[in-house]
């Protein structure tokens, strides 16, 4: 699996996006290419430059279940785009 960081700032946190209730959801992209293609739509977006890191999926989805974070797995059959509203400050 692959999860998204600011280029420069990777261990400061993976992106996540905010759903209706305000809880942040970690994007946990199967495919690397989905993840890279993701990334550079958000720098189309006007986000900084990101970074695509592969990680061991079963480490992160516990460590995400440990900590109550919500997360989302992005397979190869799902089409995601960048929220209208992202602020990365």
């Amino acid at each position: 699996m692959y999860i998204l960081t600011l280029e420069g700032r990777e261990s400061e946190g993976a992106y996540a996006v905010q759903n209706e209730d305000g809880d942040q959801i970690l994007y946990l992209f199967e495919e690397e290419d989905d993840a890279t293609r993701f990334a550079i739509m958000l720098e189309e977006d006007g986000f900084p430059e990101m970074h695509v890191i592969e990680i061991e999926d079963e480490l992160m989805i516990g460590t995400c279940e440990m900590r109550n974070y919500q997360y989302t797995i992005i397979t190869k059959d799902d089409l995601v785009i960048p929220p209208a509203d992202n602020d990365f400050i």
